[in-house]
């Protein structure tokens, strides 16, 4: 139950040349006070439809709770534990609550009784946000888990996280089928296809530690590994990463199955802005967002792989039209600044914010 009611109402041009929101605190004009944690968000920000706001920069649940009483709403990215948080404090602290919308919460299935506990607990804190932003479709493994689904959250594209700030070369071409990453990445499977393939293969210097502490399978001996596949040098930079993908004539990223949030999408973003042709696992945001602009295969089923890797090597027109079409719609996401301007339009239109 939301401990505000919902205060839509209509939207007229106001005579400073924004739109007037009525704040929380009472009906006015000027700017609309927003609460954020979102890196570079812009201290005076402009909404498409033409509301103007402030924005303040926050970190914690105590800085939230601090600034309330001069916000009208609340916009959280990317961090599970201050929504937990912030939703707990809320409920202790009706009286200061706002808003609140938050984007790209990563959650995975509960595994084993303690991991089934937590869940429930916090199911019961996550439903009393007001909107979710997710950047899949299929809602249907958090729905089932954590209580988010269609009535609570909406799809939004991602961003390219190299649009803006790297340099970077744009082409189909390169010597060798990459496969890198770090979360949830099946790494096992990639090197049972390769071993089924006579095609050169790569990954980067792996840190097994850190993929094992992500989620992901990688179980085979570096000294065992297919001879067509090869280790590159990794210095840990966003260079030396762009670097490597320029040199791919394809990038292949499997995930692991039984997943309920995305992996990778980053990662399969930046190549497809560089003109690479992208063999993905199926699962949220990849079947549910993708239909001829990457390579879908089922997950763990090396055969199934091997066999999109030989068709996507050995047909020059599959590869390239793959790639252009990627290509065409990792540059229709934009980058952070137009990924900042979708979720706070979003957050607008959803939050029970009243317009007059």
């Amino acid at each position: 139950m939301r401990l505000f009611r919902n205060l839509r109402g209509t939207t007229e041009p106001g005579a400073a040349g924004h739109t007037e929101v009525s704040s929380l605190r009472g009906s006015r004009a000027g700017p609309v006070p927003l609460l954020t944690n979102f890196e570079r968000f812009p201290e005076n920000w402009r909404s498409s439809s033409g509301i103007t706001g402030t924005a303040t920069k926050v970190s914690t649940a105590g800085d939230i709770l601090r600034n309330s009483r001069n916000a009208d709403f609340v916009i959280i990215n990317c961090d599970v534990g201050l929504t937990l948080k912030v939703a707990a404090a809320y409920m202790l602290l009706p009286f200061l609550r706002r808003p609140v919308l938050s984007n790209d919460i990563v959650l995975r299935v509960p595994r084993g009784w303690k991991a089934r506990l937590s869940a429930r607990n916090k199911r019961f804190f996550l439903r009393r946000i007001d909107h979710y932003t997710l950047h899949f479709h299929d809602m249907s493994g958090y729905e089932k888990y954590f209580g988010i689904g269609p009535k609570n959250a909406s799809y939004l594209p991602f961003k390219a996280n190299i649009r803006y700030g790297h340099e970077y070369k744009v082409s189909p071409d390169g010597e060798y089928i990459l496969c890198f990453g770090r979360s949830e990445r099946d790494y096992d499977t990639f090197f049972a296809a390769m071993a089924k393939l006579p095609y050169p293969a790569a990954i980067p210097q792996p840190d097994l530690e850190s993929l094992r502490a992500h989620g992901s399978r990688f179980t085979w001996k570096l000294d065992a590994l297919p001879p067509n596949v090869k280790l590159l040098p990794d210095a840990g930079t966003d260079e030396s990463l762009l670097r490597i993908i320029e040199n791919a004539r394809l990038v292949v990223l499997p995930i692991i199955a039984a997943r309920i949030a995305p992996s990778g999408i980053g990662t399969y973003l930046n190549s497809m802005l560089m003109g690479k042709c992208v063999i993905l696992s199926e699962g949220p945001a990849a079947s549910d967002v993708f239909t001829n602009e990457v390579i879908l295969v089922p997950p763990e089923d090396p055969a199934a792989l091997a066999s999109a890797i030989r068709r996507a090597w050995e047909d020059d027109e599959l590869r390239l039209r793959t790639a252009e079409l990627g290509r065409r719609y990792a540059e229709s996401c934009g980058g952070e600044p137009e990924l900042r301007q979708r979720v706070l339009d979003r957050a607008l239109e959803r939050l029970p914010l009243r317009r007059k």
